[in-house]
């Protein structure tokens, strides 16, 4: 994601602690979008650590085929009871992009397992789900994979359920159904929220709308809760929002509060059955070398600790509030659109003749908010804010101030330009 041959030399990042990086010659790099969306309660985290270090003592690594031990033992029994009880079952693997290529391989071996072979994966136009191949097919088509489209599987891409839209959206995945429900094995979407097509936000009634269809017509949902999950959107789960489970769900990024790379895809026990069987030919066939990792899985323990024994939800709502106080001011600027809040996360769009990834405006605005030493990311004409949990009122107050400035900036050379 980044073309190093327009890129200024990379910055050099010696520790963390909290919401900030620190560089060379003590520079303090505030951290406003979670390291790509990774770190949910700062940065090097002691009680984490802690646990990694003493895991590193005990166990590295082992064979997750016929073997278990305590670390991924432990980690099931407290991510069952953080979810909900119809996720029953749990798959490790190493990121948000295998999460996803498990689920799909899960609903694709359902359907053929039980007796009705179904084959066509139905996603959200706009959606990212990763960049290995199965990912890319269920995501959007657009600058990302367009080099690799012809390896694509194909893919039902529904219209995104844009504020005042949401009617098409669902017609059109109801007409789908009525004409080809039989062959749609599952529908997979970000809940809530499209993150990487510029932080897109979408009605828990919609999602709800979207789950019941999929009931109705026996369709699998897959909720792609990589990014939103673990705090994200406001709740635990995005999913909680719409009061709906779904079929399958897939979770990295904050499950090891950022510390260490890891996925799992949760299914229920209908899915699960599937693949038990005598017969070694309906095996779930799907592996990485680093599943279950003891040490990403102490991460996730300690990670899943916290939000026991720390002010993990206040944290959560401290910020949503300040977002939304946030949003009346942005709101009121004649040169933003689309000023949006969820959760922790906070968007806003500034027009450019050039809008999406490729946007002019991406890369300069990126430079300013470096320049100021805050981390902030554009999705081309998009700027989001998506922080660690633990950043202060003051951190907040400096990132809308720098995201003020930049915006006033644009608007300068804008009107310097047109004289």
């Amino acid at each position: 994601m980044t073309q190093h041959a327009l890129m200024g030399p990379e910055i050099h990042i010696e520790r963390a602690e909290g919401a900030y990086l620190y560089g060379k010659n003590d520079r303090k790099i505030l951290d406003a979008i979670s390291s790509w969306w990774v770190i949910t309660h700062g940065h090097c985290h002691p009680k984490i650590a802690n646990a990694v270090k003493a895991q590193a003592d005990k166990l590295d690594q082992v064979i997750f085929a016929g073997f278990t031990h305590e670390p991924a033992e432990r980690l099931t029994e407290k991510l069952l009871r953080f979810t909900d009880p119809l996720l029953e079952f749990v798959f490790y693997s190493d990121s948000g992009s295998t999460a996803v290529e498990a689920a799909l391989k899960m609903a694709i071996g359902y359907h053929t397992h039980t007796g009705n072979p179904r084959t066509k994966i139905v996603a959200l136009e706009g959606g990212y789900h990763g960049d290995t191949f199965g990912a890319m097919s269920a995501g959007a088509r657009g600058v990302f994979n367009k080099l690799y489209e012809p390896y694509l599987f194909e893919t039902t891409h529904l219209p995104f359920p844009a504020p005042g839209k949401e009617a098409k959206t669902l017609q059109v995945f109801k007409d789908l159904l009525k004409k080809e429900g039989n062959n749609v094995a599952a529908l997979i979407l970000e809940p809530l929220v499209l993150g990487a097509d510029g932080m897109k936000i979408y009605s828990p009634e919609t999602l709800k709308s979207l789950h019941d269809l999929c009931k109705e017509y026996g369709v699998l949902l897959i909720a792609d809760e990589v990014m939103t999950g673990f705090g994200r959107t406001g709740t635990k789960f995005a999913c909680e929002q719409a009061g709906i489970v779904p079929d399958i769900m897939c979770l990295s990024k904050g499950l090891t509060g950022g510390f260490l790379p890891m996925g799992a895809t949760m299914c229920s026990r209908d899915i699960y059955k599937a693949f038990y069987k005598e017969d070694r030919a309906k095996t779930f066939f799907h592996s990485t070398s680093f599943t279950g990792n003891p040490l990403s899985c102490a991460a996730a323990v300690a990670n899943l600790d916290l939000w026991d024994t720390e002010p993990v939800q206040q944290n959560i709502n401290d910020i949503t509030k300040a977002h939304a106080r946030a949003r009346g001011w942005f709101e009121a600027r004649p040169d933003v659109a689309g000023v949006r809040t969820i959760g922790t996360i906070f968007a806003l769009d500034i027009p450019d003749s050039t809008s999406g990834y490729l946007s002019s405006l991406g890369p300069v605005l990126y430079d300013f908010y470096l320049e100021h030493d805050v981390l902030l990311r554009p999705i081309g004409n998009s700027v989001y804010i998506l922080p660690p949990y633990c950043v202060t009122q003051a951190d907040l107050d400096l990132i809308y101030d720098t995201l003020w400035r930049s915006l006033d900036f644009i608007r300068d050379e804008g009107q310097q330009q047109a004289a």
